[in-house]
């Protein structure tokens, strides 16, 4: 199973963009989804994450006021909506689906993660 992640590009500073995230096979149950974000030189950061069945939504403190990850459970999809982009925001944003095997991992572990999307890629010019 792969993920295609799909919405990046090129935007000015406070501009938005809605990313989308679904699986080349469906169906395909999944525990919970999650988005991480990767700058160049700089370590995997947590985004966002949702759980599939309840929708249970959890942020970085640094996304929550301006961000918002939801699912549409019929087309098996995951989106991140970013509002109010700025400059740092600029790396390439992956997707992730977790299948619940690895509890022992925080929801914010990218190591909890089972499958990871190619990523795509956004930039925030100021």
């Amino acid at each position: 199973v792969q993920l295609q992640a799909s919405g990046g590009g090129l935007v000015q500073a406070g501009a938005s963009l809605r990313l989308s995230c679904a699986p080349s096979e469906r169906p395909f149950a999944s525990y919970a989804w999650g988005w991480f974000r990767q700058a160049p030189g700089k370590e995997r950061e947590f985004v966002a994450t949702i759980s599939w069945r309840a929708g249970k939504k959890t942020y970085a403190d640094a996304m929550k006021d301006r961000w918002t990850i939801s699912r549409d459970s019929a087309q098996n999809t995951v989106y991140l909506q970013m509002n109010n982009l700025k400059p740092e925001d600029t790396a390439i944003y992956h997707c992730a689906a977790d299948l619940g095997k690895k509890t022992h991992f925080s929801i914010n572990d990218h190591r909890r993660y089972d499958y990871w999307g190619q990523g795509t890629q956004v930039t925030v010019s100021s």
